[in-house]
């Protein structure tokens, strides 16, 4: 048999053995779709502390129970390292590391490449390496390609397969998860793309190949760009409807009765998380090499960034209405996750509505039932969730919801606060009409 079918009958018999490289909210969710699947699973990760972690079965993924863990290390399915080396071992290698942006907009690519100089240390023939982090279209043929087959001069297709699958992962979320939400992989070559649908079709319900990996690429951007260029949308037209006395969650609710031709966003204090505020920027930067502007994204971007300065700027009205001044006043701010019922605090506009209502003088205190600390990496400032959050809204002279967690009592926050603020419009049911509130 060829490389190719000997490499295929191994992964379809659950035979080969499989390693995740980058343990977080990517990594970690993948390793135990494919260890509950019957493959056995090596986690690599340099962090220590998570290899400590998941060495005793412990979870610290809040979409990953320890349970689950635990009896995946316990059948002899999982095992975590930081140990690099064990990759001469591997048949199949999944690299799920972040790929965030600097501060100037382009694409920090340093934990793929690290992980891609780490394993093309051990690269062999009879391997298939998945690329998932959301990156650039065509990093996975100009970055990865080079350096993983040259060195030990395999060849691609033949001796070695090399694929791209854009994660999907939505924290929080049960119904779509890891192994129910449809896989997109696009090879380098068909037979790159061949072999790495049929590795994750052992444990993914649905895995959906494209001719490149570049379509891959592409696709996974869409999907992000689609939300980024919408919310920008609705967020300018609640500045618009504001402006117009119009409400705007009327307006929307409105529009979304229509079965046809119209999906709901909702407008926000601005953008969160790991995907939306970052990927469409991945494509705008690639085309700058093309001479192309991407105008959509780069409207949306500036109308979704200055949505925490247009919430301050609307406090700081409001508050002027009621006869009061932002500077010194107590400001509470509730939920600094990026989205409800969730721990993950990447890139939430909380941080930013903080540090802007700080250097207007206010006096910040912050709760959220699922982050009891936070650190504002580039202002320098950290703060800790408040234990006595009913004693907080009594006290403040606003409160700002950020965060609609489902376990706020919103009925009670209003009744108790002297002023509310609210990005999400979490208290529209329970005081929709009570001149206390303000909404976006």
């Amino acid at each position: 048999m060829s490389t190719k079918e000997t490499l295929i009958k191994k992964l379809k018999e659950k035979n080969a053995k499989i390693a995740i490289l980058g343990l977080g909210y990517v990594g970690l969710p993948l390793a135990v779709v494919f260890g509950e699947a019957g493959f056995h699973v090596t986690g690599v990760d340099p962090d220590v502390r998570k290899i400590e972690a998941l060495s005793k079965g412990i979870s610290y993924i809040p979409d990953v129970k320890t349970e689950t863990v635990a009896k995946l290390v316990k059948d002899g399915k999982f095992t975590a390292t930081a140990d690099f080396s064990v990759l001469k071992e591997m048949d199949a290698v999944s690299i799920c590391v972040p790929t965030p942006l600097r501060q100037t907009g382009d694409p920090d690519m340093s934990f793929i490449i690290s992980a891609t100089e780490e394993l093309a240390k051990y690269m062999h023939k009879g391997m298939v390496v998945v690329l998932e982090s959301t990156t650039y279209p065509g990093t996975t043929r100009e970055l990865l390609l080079p350096k993983l087959g040259v060195a030990h001069d395999l060849k691609i297709g033949e001796d070695w397969f090399l694929a791209f699958s854009p994660e999907r992962v939505d924290p929080g979320r049960e119904d779509f998860t890891t192994i129910n939400t449809p896989k997109v992989m696009g090879g380098i070559t068909e037979a790159c793309g061949e072999v790495a649908t049929a590795w994750y079709e052992g444990a993914i319900k649905i895995v959906h190949q494209v001719s490149t990996a570049e379509a891959a690429e592409m696709s996974k951007l869409l999907e992000n760009t689609f939300r980024m260029i919408n919310i920008g949308l609705v967020n300018e037209l609640a500045i618009m409807c504001e402006r117009l006395g119009v409400d705007v969650w009327e307006v929307i609710d409105a529009a979304a009765t229509k079965p046809f031709g119209f999906m709901k966003f909702t407008p926000g204090p601005g953008l969160g998380g790991h995907c939306i505020p970052i990927d469409p920027l991945y494509l705008s930067w690639k085309m700058k090499s093309f001479n192309y502007n991407a105008r959509f994204i780069e409207l949306a971007s500036e109308i979704n960034t200055n949505m925490p300065r247009y919430v301050v700027a609307r406090i700081l009205d409001a508050m002027n209405d009621r006869g009061s001044i932002l500077k010194g006043s107590k400001v509470l701010v509730l939920g600094v996750a990026y989205k409800p019922d969730i721990d993950d605090v990447r890139e939430s506009p909380a941080l930013d509505v903080i540090g802007l209502l700080q250097k207007k003088g206010a006096i910040v205190e912050y709760h959220d039932p699922y982050i009891p600390h936070i650190h504002h990496e580039y202002d320098g400032w950290h703060m800790d969730s408040i234990n006595d959050m009913m004693k907080s809204v009594r006290e403040a002279d606003a409160v700002v919801i950020v965060t609609n967690h489902k376990e706020y009592d919103y009925k009670a926050i209003v009744d108790s606060a002297k002023f509310v603020f609210d990005t999400r419009n979490a208290t529209s049911k329970v005081a929709k009409n009570s001149e206390k509130v303000v909404r976006l």
